[in-house]
């Protein structure tokens, strides 16, 4: 069956109609209304070396509920001794940067191209897409982004220069978005790593339902600030500069199906279970 291709409009067809591996279309761009678009309705891209750029909806999907976080006892030990300071959105191109750079074990190159970093610091500059980054003497030694629309947090990617860095930027983001309110953070592929901090794999149906409940909470929009141990927007952006037309697919409700993890780069513990 062909896949769709994409044009200037946008829309997207249904989530049901992807592929087997997940491939629901391919084309488009990444201008910020059409990324806004994809996630509100569970569609996120992925480039492919060579290819067309390519949009994906998989079955299943690896998702966290933040009150089913796993912290291990060393992990919790290491978090509490100070060695490591959490920070939020104070480095978010340095953060993408380094998920692009860091070689990832059994792959060639990377999915993060330059298209997708400037695509991505485009919708942190609206207040849409946030780094968890973690910080020790003065270094940024690991972190993740992602993207934030109502009570769902979309991970992209996450890397660590050393072990236990993307760790704990996972956990304490988990812990903050969980408190703030968040339903779920999305980690899109299966990944050993993601699964022993507690994600589990759900059907696009159970995932498609979460969602439409998730974009009905309002939008944390604007630089995120950690205040203990939670969360507040440091500063605040009214909804507006993302174009009228994705505005309104995102407070729409997203289709329900019939019925890239965050994609790891890391040199240590994550790469062992890149997507």
């Amino acid at each position: 069956m062909p896949v769709p291709q994409l044009d200037d409009r946008l829309q997207f067809p249904p989530v049901h109609e992807a592929a087997p591996d997940g491939l629901l279309a391919v084309g488009g761009d990444l201008r910020v209304d059409r990324l806004l678009v994809a996630y509100a309705q569970g569609i996120f891209p992925w480039p492919h070396d060579e290819l067309p750029l390519m949009w994906f909806a998989p079955d299943p999907r690896m998702v966290l509920l933040p009150d089913e976080l796993h912290v291990s006892r060393s992990l919790r030990s290491r978090m509490k001794r100070g060695e490591f300071e959490l920070r939020f959105d104070t480095d978010f191109r340095g953060v993408v940067e380094a998920c692009s750079a860091v070689p990832r074990r059994g792959q060639d190159g990377t999915w993060i191209t330059p298209a997708m970093v400037e695509a991505y610091c485009r919708l942190h500059a609206q207040g849409f897409a946030h780094s968890a980054e973690t910080w020790c003497e003065g270094e940024l030694v690991g972190g993740l982004y992602g993207v934030s629309l109502g009570g769902a947090f979309f991970g992209e990617s996450m890397f660590s220069r050393c072990t236990d860095a993307s760790k704990v930027a996972f956990a304490g983001l988990a812990q903050r978005v969980g408190r703030a309110g968040f339903r779920f953070v999305d980690c899109q592929l299966h990944t050993d790593h993601l699964a022993s901090m507690g994600a589990r794999l759900w059907t696009r149906t159970r995932y498609m339902r979460a969602l439409k409940d998730a974009l009905r909470l309002p939008t944390l929009r604007g630089r995120w600030m950690g205040v203990g141990d939670g969360l507040r927007v440091a500063l605040p952006m009214a909804p507006v500069g993302v174009g009228e037309e994705a505005a309104q697919h995102v407070a729409a409700k997203p289709a329900v199906a019939d019925g890239r993890g965050p994609r790891t780069a890391s040199g240590n513990e994550a790469a062992a279970s890149a997507g």
